[in-house]
């Protein structure tokens, strides 16, 4: 029956009734990045250096060194990235089972709540309202926050102003019912990263990383295409980089939808 079960599925994408759907952004030097206050130490935005290009070289062969922080675009959040979830088993992205890298997603539009407030919070009202109209969140999915904030470009994505920056997120009490009361595998966001721009100020700060990493799930960050993606119904499939006790990893996340 598995085999069927993939035979189907190849005979489907084949056939153009399964879409495939690319979550990520494009990863270039520009690319948006978090910046912290200025006494933490920075990641680095992606630099792109030269190795050859069919040249003396490297004649026949076109190749660049890239340097760039684990959380760069379209990125994977490990349980080790925060210090809630530094002592889980497991909790590196050469150590997390492939198995959990793929999972059905559960997609929430938040749009016009964001569009109207750039410091809108998810809650479990909220959450709770979505499943009435499409099912209980299974155990084991992605929770994707639709908010069209991919959409955004130049200074309007960061959103800084004198008081920081100004993006949407989840409140704290959310984090804490997709973790313990859904078992989600993760959630996943189409802003810089996976607390609201304001989060530094919470009580606790960074509470969506502060749960959700110490609970073992995961994070995306700077996610695309939700708008293309319908509440359930199709698979996400986000795979970081192997890297050696890594905390995290620029990732190519794609969506298998129905058409």
């Amino acid at each position: 029956m598995a085999s069927q079960a993939l035979q189907m599925l190849l005979a489907e994408l084949a056939e153009g009734r399964v879409r495939v759907v690319d979550l990520t952004v494009r990863l270039a030097p520009d690319t948006p990045i978090i910046h912290l206050p200025d006494q933490f130490a920075q990641s680095h935005p992606l630099s792109i250096e030269v190795i050859s290009k069919f040249d003396a070289h490297g004649p026949g062969w076109y190749w660049n060194n890239l340097d760039l922080g684990e959380h760069t675009g379209t990125h994977f959040d490990a349980p080790v990235h925060w210090v809630t979830g530094k002592d889980l088993p497991n909790n590196t992205t050469d150590t997390i089972s492939p198995a959990k890298f793929i999972g059905p997603a559960c997609v929430i539009d938040a749009s016009r709540d964001a569009a109207a407030n750039p410091d809108f919070l998810l809650t479990p009202e909220r959450i709770l309202a979505w499943e009435k109209d499409h099912g209980r969140i299974p155990r084991g999915a992605w929770l994707l926050l639709r908010t069209d904030w991919s959409k955004r470009t130049g200074d309007a994505f960061l959103n800084n102003s004198p008081t920081g920056p100004h993006s949407p997120g989840f409140h704290k009490s959310a984090s804490e019912f997709l973790a313990r009361e859904r078992d989600v595998l993760g959630v996943g966001v189409e802003t810089v990263g996976t607390d609201a721009g304001q989060a530094a100020t919470f009580d606790p700060p960074f509470p969506n990383h502060s749960t959700m990493h110490g609970a073992g799930k995961f994070g995306l960050a700077s996610l695309c295409n939700l708008d293309q993606l319908p509440p359930t119904g199709a698979m996400v499939i986000a795979a970081p980089l192997k890297i050696a006790a890594g905390s995290g990893s620029p990732v190519r996340a794609i969506a298998l939808v129905p058409s």
